[in-house]
């Protein structure tokens, strides 16, 4: 296992998130490159949509189509940009399963197991741990669970990645000290923290393929999430991994920074032992 960056993704707390997508975004940007110039099909992203913090609407429900990304990993376009919550028809696992730390959340394998948000990241939604709805961009009804910790890290990193400037969405989802939330109040006073996705982080708009929970107690957990890297359009394997710290408040999930930390995005060349979605 070699380590590709200690870095946490809010270790600069303004653009936070974005940081570690460009960092990471590195490993695969000429691998999708490739597989356009060889005329295999690509999942195009308009990623000065990616950002704008559109206006809810409540209103649509369903999916419009399906779509597959530059891996032909299927998902689902809702018609709500914010994403479409599932209905909850399973039972989440307990502290006494066996399976408690290491089972996969029920139903993203069937329709709107997958969906692309914000007409940018495809993210996992669950029938066993939710979320259960979606207010103003906040996914809530996320299972207290080391699978909706799992959920919660894959919705709320790549939500808040998507509206790097909506100042309350980042306030509802993540946890900063008084110095980061006023450094990045500065930040965005001074238009310094960009409003959209950089173009280098168009590959990462994809499926990830499986996670890892490395440690979870009722109120923090640290989450580890792996994604396909070039080699696999070269018959090769390996994955990028981040680690991403969750922490349960006030009835929910919030993804926890730490940039005093080491927080590295790994390439890691197997994910066996590791819970595929």
């Amino acid at each position: 296992m070699v380590s590709a960056r200690r870095r946490s993704p809010l270790a600069l707390y303004g653009a936070g998130a974005l940081i570690a997508v460009a960092v990471t975004a590195t490993v695969t940007v000429v691998a999708v490159r490739d597989n356009a110039a060889q005329g295999d099909r690509v999942t195009r992203t308009n990623v000065s949509s990616v950002n704008a913090p559109a206006p809810e609407a409540p209103a649509a429900t369903g999916f419009a189509e399906m779509d597959a990304d530059a891996f032909g990993h299927r998902f689902d376009l809702p018609k709500n940009p914010a994403g479409q919550p599932l209905t909850q028809n399973g039972g989440q696992r307990k502290p006494t399963d066996p399976d408690w730390l290491t089972a996969a959340p029920g139903g993203t394998t069937e329709q709107g197991g997958w969906q692309r948000i914000y007409n940018g990241p495809v993210i996992p939604f669950s029938t066993t741990d939710g979320p259960t709805g979606i207010e103003n961009g906040v996914p809530i009804g996320l299972g207290h669970t080391p699978q909706g910790a799992a959920l919660a890290a894959e919705q709320i990193y790549w939500r808040t990645a998507a509206r790097s400037t909506d100042r309350a969405l980042w306030q509802q989802l993540v946890i900063l000290t008084p110095q980061e939330q006023a450094d990045r109040d500065k930040k965005l006073a001074e238009g310094k923290i960009p409003e959209q996705l950089p173009e280098s982080a168009k590959p990462l708009l994809f499926a990830s393929d499986a996670f890892r929970i490395e440690s979870y107690s009722d109120e923090f957990a640290v989450v580890r999430i792996a994604r396909k890297t070039r080699d696999f359009l070269h018959g090769g394997r390996s994955w990028v991994a981040m680690r991403l710290n969750m922490a349960w408040r006030d009835g929910g999930w919030k993804l926890k920074s730490s940039a005093s930390e080491a927080q590295p995005l790994e390439t890691i060349d197997s994910i066996d032992g590791w819970t595929q979605w």
